[in-house]
């Protein structure tokens, strides 16, 4: 038996380790075995008839709980198996608040530590009443752009969104004993960093990291800062490469518009607002930054949110009312959609950076020369093809593999990997809707299908 986030061998017994027992009831138990090698190896313990007894007593009387301490015996040693529950409430030794996570254990301080005390007991953070704030306090603009998007995205009908403001923040759940959450002051309150200093979003524009040339910032409600947010990014500090397709202008930013908008609204969230730090995007020439204060689910690392994860919003009141505006999808999707949208869109997959209380996601943007340009000596026929079955820059990367074939017999998705520098289940996906469309004939089988004129 290895140790694991439950369980931990100690040679000897020592009154720190009721530390490790602190962890182990605030996560999810555990056991730890006195008088064992690292290697799970047993040396015995001397005293063990006397610790038998010391230790459930001051367990108790330190940590205010019950364990089960059993005394084994091998090849003539002794050894204990402490057996520790988890709390349903928190644990604490000697004013300090431990917590196992993996095979360690850790001390729980600022933002972390309040996380874990208002799970505990029952409360997020975005769920606490806020007293001397009613409805008529709330921002008008807010509420119509939530009815907005709710109606448009289909995820509430006219009947649930043709009652009171009252009526409808009650059926979000963001109201409790008569009082409203801190997500409905979030939500719909203009002047809300009045009670959550920090509660904006600041973007700059760096030529390098220590010259910022431009700067805003982004107030108001939650939803306000949603609704305005994506457009200034793209409309003030993106540069697009533009095209024409016969006389329509064709717009291709050097990141896709879909993947930024998730992860910005993503940093909305889940931003840990009682940090009192705004949401920061930083953007350069080449490449974007966004990052925000979180505070990460016991034992999550980067590889979690990279793979398939269950949705755990650190605010999720605030991710309900997106969710039922139509804003996100609360599956823990979010990340793999950022992903999806830059593998369509040719650029590099997002990099992300875990810090012990922020998160920061990289997107680094397509080079102009890598942004095609739309070509015109096509037929009208295939340009019209091609207008209606292909999104922008699917037509673009066409045009290059129409080049490609006046010189050459054949194409297949490895020579379209290198010709374009994108991923070979993007090639796939590009030459599979031109056969689709009529654009191109193929033969071979699905691994190595071959394309001509």
């Amino acid at each position: 038996m290895a140790e694991s986030h439950n369980i931990e061998w100690k040679q000897t017994w020592r009154d720190e380790y009721l530390k490790w027992i602190c962890g182990f009831a605030n996560a999810q138990g555990g056991r730890i075995y006195i008088g064992k090698r690292d290697d799970g190896s047993v040396i015995g313990v001397t005293n063990s008839k006397k610790l038998l007894e010391d230790i459930p007593n001051k367990v108790r009387d330190i940590l205010g709980i019950l364990v089960d301490v059993n005394l084994f015996s091998e090849n003539g040693c002794d050894y204990l198996e402490i057996i520790v529950s988890p709390s349903g409430y928190p644990v604490n030794y000697k004013g300090e608040y431990h917590y196992r996570s993996g095979c360690t254990k850790q001390l729980l301080i600022g933002a972390a530590l309040t996380e874990f005390l208002l799970t505990k007991t029952g409360f997020k953070w975005d769920a606490v009443p806020v007293d001397g704030v009613t409805v008529e306090d709330l921002d008008k603009e807010s509420f119509d752009i939530f009815r907005r998007e709710a109606l448009r995205s289909r995820r509430m009908s006219e009947d649930d969104l043709n009652i009171s403001n009252m009526q409808l923040l009650d059926n979000l759940g963001l109201v409790m004993n008569g009082k409203l959450k801190r997500a409905a002051v979030m939500l719909f309150h203009r002047s809300q960093e009045k009670w959550f200093t920090g509660a904006y979003i600041k973007i700059g524009y760096f030529e390098t990291d220590s010259d910022l040339r431009y700067q805003d910032e982004i107030h108001g409600s939650l939803l306000i800062q949603a609704d305005r947010v994506i457009e200034l990014i793209f409309l003030k500090y993106m540069k697009a490469e533009i095209s024409y397709d016969n006389v329509t202008r064709v717009e291709t930013y050097p990141v896709p518009k879909a993947a930024v908008r998730e992860a910005v609204y993503n940093a909305l969230i889940h931003s840990d607002y009682s940090a009192c730090i705004p949401i920061q995007i930083s953007v350069y020439e080449d490449r974007m930054y966004i990052g925000n204060s979180c505070v990460f689910p016991a034992g999550w690392t980067v590889e979690t949110l990279m793979k398939k994860h269950n949705s755990r919003p650190h605010n999720p009141d605030v991710a309900n009312g997106f969710f039922r505006a139509g804003l996100v999808e609360i599956w823990g999707r979010g990340i793999e959609k950022i992903c999806d949208s830059c593998e369509k869109h040719g650029v590099s997959m997002p990099e992300y950076t875990v810090h012990t209380e922020d998160i920061l996601v990289k997107f680094t943007f397509l080079k102009v020369a890598e942004c095609p340009k739309v070509r015109t000596d096509m037929t009208e026929d295939m340009t019209e093809v091609m207008i209606k079955g292909m999104s922008n820059l699917e037509r673009s990367r066409f045009t290059i593999i129409w080049e490609y074939l006046k010189d050459n017999s054949e194409i297949n998705s490895s020579m379209v990997t290198k010709l374009l520098s994108i991923e070979q289940r993007t090639a796939r996906r590009l030459l599979n809707k031109a056969e689709q469309l009529g654009l191109l004939s193929c033969e071979g089988k699905t691994s190595d299908k071959v394309y001509r004129k």
